[in-house]
């Protein structure tokens, strides 16, 4: 551990300011990211998170100096003790109706949200580690989770464009024209192994939909799929999700 921080892990009003300003550095950015993708959680939401994970700690650390020095004499006579770690532990534990919140299931059967209840769950164990006064651990966890939501989406935006398994969501006029889908489908030389189809009834356009699990070939890309299927007089939209 660096020692030139040493005086900053102490429970004092300099390390107190600077534990929940940086907290709200850190969380404040990370959400300024997913605000500006217009996520369910963005700017507000991370730097409270953050913040709130960061006074949970500090708390732990103040009943336990208190505990050990001033009440000291009454917590003998109780035989109280207490655990440090016991509020952030509950605080992991409570940030997942927060993530769960965040996570939907679209009318397509695509499941969104699971980064931003992620970085939500991440962003209150980097306000545990600031409220601990873990500096070294602090600089280098913030680092890494800007890295993963700012720069390697486009590397995961490439290996999902390149994946021979892709779904496609089709919407359709009428279910008799499922059979006219699946032969353009096997036109191109594509495997399907999976087929969930709704009827009009069971989605909000009042047109049958379905979603296709397919296997591609190597060289060939998704774009050239989309396009013959949605070249079809019955095809109503067609999206990959």
């Amino acid at each position: 551990m660096i020692t030139a921080f040493d005086f900053l892990r102490e429970l004092s009003m300099a390390s107190v300011f600077l534990r929940l300003s940086l907290a709200m550095v850190c969380g404040g950015m990370i959400g300024m990211e997913r605000g500006r993708k217009r996520r369910a959680a963005g700017l507000r939401t991370y730097m409270l998170v953050c913040l709130g994970a960061t006074l949970s700690v500090i708390l732990s650390q103040y009943f336990y100096v208190m505990l050990t020095t001033v009440w000291s004499a009454d917590a003998s006579l109780v035989g109280r003790t207490t655990d440090v770690s016991r509020i952030a532990a509950k605080v992991i534990g409570g940030i997942g109706f927060l993530g769960t919140g965040t996570i939907i299931i679209t009318g397509r059967q695509e499941v969104k949200g699971l980064t931003t209840a992620a970085g939500l769950w991440a962003s209150a164990s980097l306000g545990i580690a600031i409220g601990a006064g873990c500096y070294e651990c602090v600089i280098i966890a913030f680092a890494l989770m800007l890295l993963c939501i700012s720069l390697l989406p486009a590397v995961e935006n490439y290996i999902i464009e390149n994946a021979r398994n892709i779904n496609i969501f089709v919407e359709f006029t009428s279910l008799d024209d499922m059979g006219d889908i699946l032969s353009c489908v096997k036109a191109q030389n594509v495997q399907i192994y999976d087929v969930d189809i709704e009827r009009g009834s069971e989605t909000r356009s009042g047109y049958p939909s379905a979603v296709f699990s397919m296997r591609m070939n190597r060289k060939m890309p998704h774009t050239r799929l989309m396009t013959a299927i949605s070249e079809l007089e019955t095809v109503r939209s067609v999206n990959e999700i």
